[in-house]
C-alpha cells in the first residue's frame, strides 16, 4: 500500500513523502516554458510593431499528457470518508457494545485464579514495595501494575472492579478490529469481523481476566489501524500516534511485539508500490517507540526463570487452536474460513498471513529459550484469523479487495449483509458452550472462595491459619478474606512478601515456637494426592502432629480445609477435663 494511495490524483501539492509525484507534473517545463505559453505562442519581442502582428495566430502546442503518480495494484476499498463519520462510528460502536455486554454479564461469577491474585497483590502495593517486587519478578508487567494500582485506588478491589479495565480494553478491541477491517477491505468485512470477535469465547474469557492480555490485543489492533491509516492518509500526527502505539504493545506484553513483523510487510509492500520515504518513517517510528520498551525488556530477560516451567511439546502445539479460540467448535470454522480468506485478501494476504503465522511459529521454535509459547500470550493473533474469516464470507457478495471492492450491485450488497448476520449467528451458536465455560472457575483451580467461606463461618478470636501446597494458597486466602477484620492470623509467616520483595512470604524456621500461643488452627491445603500433609516441611509436620489433632475436614474442588485444635484443649477452648487429673470425692 502506498502512502499516497488515497491522495487525489488531481492534487497539485503532491504527497508529504513525495517521490511518486516526481519533480512536479510531467511535461511541466514544456507546458509553462517553451511550449504552450512560450515564445512560439505570442511571437518574438517587438512582434506588435511588425507586419506579421495580425497574422493568423499560432495555436498553442498541447501540453504533454501529465503522467499519473504510480499507484499500487490495489487501494483501500473504503476511504475514511466513504459512508461518512456516522458509518465509521457505528462500525466501531456495534461490536464494542456487543462485546462489552457479553463480558459484563455475570462478570463476578468466576473467582480469581492464581495469576489474577498476583495482579491484585501487586496493584495493592505501595510504589516503594512495587519497586522492590519488580526487581526480582514481573518487571515486564510494571506498566500494567501501575495502571491497576491507580484503578484500585479509585474503584476498589472487588472481582468486578478489578475486571472492568480488561473488559473495556477487550470491548474496544472488537471495535478496533471492525475499523481495521473496514479500512483494509469493506464495511461489511469490518462489521462482520468485529461482531464475530465479540462473540467468540476467548473475548469474554480474557475480557474478564485481571491480566494484561486484553490490553495487548487492543494495543496491537490500535497500532495496526494507525499504521494502515498512516499509509493511506500520511500526516505527521498519524505517524506520531503510531510511534506512541508501539510502546503500548510492548508494555502490555512483550510477545505481542511479534506483530511488528506484519507491520514490516506492509511497509515493504508500500515501498514496492512506489513510496520511498515510508521506510524511513517506519524505521524512525519503531526505533523511537522501542526505546521506551527495551529497558524493560532487558530487565525482564534476567527474570525469564519465572516462566521456565513452560516447555511446550507436540501436544501443546496441536491443542493451540482450541486454546486460542476457547473450543474446537469455534477454532475449526474460524481457521478454515481464515485460510480460505487468504485467497481473496489480495495484497493484504501477506500481511495477515505473517500476523497469524509468525508469532506462534517463532515462539514455539524458541520455546526452550524464551518460554513464550502460550495461547494467552498469543491472543493477539486471534483477531487476524477472524478478519480473514470475514473476508471469505463477504467475498460471496462481491469483491472485498482491490479497486472493485465494495462496488457490487445493491442487491448483492443486501445479500452481503444477510451473510454478515448469518455468520455472526453461526459463530455465536458455536460459541455458546465455550461462553458458559468461561464463566466457570478455571480448570484445575482450587475453590478458594469456598474455602474462605468455611473459615469465615466458624472462625474465632485467636485462630491461626497455615497453608500447604503449590497453588499460592496464602495469597488467595488473603484476597478472599481481605475485608474480614477478624480473619485468622497467619501464624507461620516469618517475613512478609513486601519485606522479601516477592509474591511469597518466608515461613517460620521454628514452627513449634510460632504455634505455641495458638489453640485453634486452620489448614488450607491444595495437594494433588488428597493428603493435606503431603510435601509439607518436616519441622512443620512434626509440630502439627505433636501439638494438634484434626477435628474437622472439608473437601472442595482441589482444596481441603482442616480445623485443628491443640491436644488437651476442649472444643470450647478450655483445658480438657482429663480423668487422671480430677480429684476423687467420697
Amino acid at each position: 500500500m502506498s502512502l499516497h494511495a488515497s491522495s487525489p490524483q488531481g492534487s497539485s501539492q503532491g504527497s508529504p513523502y513525495g517521490t511518486p509525484y516526481g519533480d512536479g507534473y510531467a511535461g511541466a517545463q514544456d507546458a509553462y516554458g517553451q511550449g504552450a505559453y512560450g515564445h512560439d505562442a505570442y511571437g518574438a519581442p517587438g512582434a506588435y510593431g511588425a507586419a506579421e502582428a495580425f497574422a493568423e495566430p499560432v495555436a498553442p502546442a498541447p501540453a504533454p499528457e501529465r503522467q499519473q503518480p504510480t499507484e499500487p495494484e490495489e487501494t483501500p476499498a473504503e476511504a475514511p470518508s466513504r459512508g461518512g463519520r456516522v458509518v465509521g462510528a457505528l462500525t466501531f460502536l456495534l461490536p464494542t457494545a456487543l462485546a462489552l455486554a457479553l463480558i459484563l454479564r455475570n462478570i463476578d461469577d468466576r473467582q480469581l485464579w492464581r495469576d489474577e491474585h498476583a495482579t491484585w497483590w501487586a496493584s495493592a502495593l505501595s510504589f516503594h514495595d512495587l519497586s522492590l517486587l519488580i526487581r526480582s519478578i514481573d518487571v515486564v508487567f510494571t506498566p500494567y501494575y501501575v495502571v491497576m494500582h491507580g484503578w484500585v485506588a479509585v474503584a476498589g478491589d472487588s472481582e468486578t472492579a478489578l475486571r472492568i479495565p480488561g473488559a473495556l480494553a477487550m470491548a474496544a478491541a472488537a471495535g478496533l478490529l471492525a475499523l481495521l477491517g473496514r479500512r483494509l477491505f469493506t464495511t461489511q468485512v469490518g462489521v462482520l469481523a468485529g461482531l464475530a470477535f465479540a462473540v467468540v469465547p476467548v473475548t469474554t474469557r480474557y475480557g474478564q481476566e485481571v491480566r494484561p492480555y486484553a490490553f495487548a490485543v487492543a494495543a496491537v489492533l490500535l497500532s495496526t489501524w494507525l499504521l494502515v491509516r498512516a499509509l493511506d492518509q500520511p500526516s505527521f500526527k498519524v505517524w506520531v500516534a503510531y510511534t506512541l502505539s508501539v510502546p503500548l504493545i510492548g508494555w502490555s506484553h512483550l510477545a505481542s511485539l511479534a506483530v511488528l513483523g506484519a507491520h514490516l510487510v506492509m511497509i515493504l509492500l508500500a515501498r514496492r508500490a512506489g513510496d520511498r520515504i515510508v521506510g524511513w518513517a517506519y524505521a524512525a517510528a519503531c526505533t523511537l517507540g522501542m526505546c521506551f520498551v527495551m529497558p524493560m525488556a532487558v530487565s525482564g530477560s534476567g527474570q525469564s526463570g519465572q516462566i521456565a516451567w513452560n516447555n511446550p511439546g507436540l501436544k501443546e502445539l496441536t491443542d493451540f487452536p482450541s486454546h486460542l479460540f476457547g473450543s474446537w467448535a469455534v477454532a475449526v470454522p474460524v481457521m478454515a474460513l481464515g485460510l480460505l480468506g487468504l485467497c481473496f485478501a489480495g495484497r493484504r494476504a501477506p500481511v495477515l498471513f505473517v500476523w497469524v503465522a509468525l508469532p506462534p511459529v517463532a515462539t514455539f521454535v524458541t520455546a526452550a529459550q524464551l518460554h513464550l509459547f502460550l495461547p494467552r500470550y498469543l491472543l493477539f493473533t486471534a483477531p487476524a484469523w477472524v478478519l480473514l474469516g470475514a473476508v471469505a464470507v463477504c467475498r460471496i457478495a462481491g469483491p472485498v479487495a482491490g479497486a472493485k471492492a465494495g462496488t457490487a450491485a445493491v442487491a448483492r450488497r443486501g445479500i452481503g449483509w444477510v451473510l454478515v448476520a448469518a455468520a455472526v449467528a453461526g459463530i455465536a451458536f458455536q460459541s455458546l458452550p465455550g461462553l458458559r465455560e468461561t464463566r466457570q472457575n478455571a480448570l484445575g483451580e482450587p475453590d478458594f472462595r469456598g474455602a474462605a467461606r468455611i473459615v469465615a463461618a466458624d472462625q474465632r478470636k485467636g485462630d491461626g491459619i497455615v497453608f500447604n501446597g503449590a497453588m499460592s494458597e496464602r495469597r488467595a486466602i488473603a484476597y478472599e478474606l481481605r475485608d474480614d477484620a477478624g480473619r485468622p492470623k497467619d501464624v507461620l509467616m516469618y517475613r512478609t512478601p513486601q519485606q522479601r520483595g516477592s509474591f511469597d512470604a518466608a515461613e517460620c524456621p521454628k514452627p513449634s515456637s510460632c504455634l505455641a500461643r495458638t489453640d485453634r488452627l486452620w489448614l488450607v491445603a491444595t495437594t494433588y494426592d488428597g493428603d493435606p500433609y503431603a510435601g509439607m516441611a518436616k519441622p512443620m509436620r512434626t509440630a502439627l502432629d505433636r501439638n494438634f489433632r484434626v477435628v474437622r475436614t472439608k473437601k472442595l474442588d482441589h482444596v481441603q480445609v482442616l480445623l485443628l485444635k491443640r491436644t488437651g484443649v476442649a472444643d470450647d477452648g478450655k483445658e480438657a477435663d482429663d480423668a487422671g487429673d480430677r480429684k476423687v470425692h467420697t
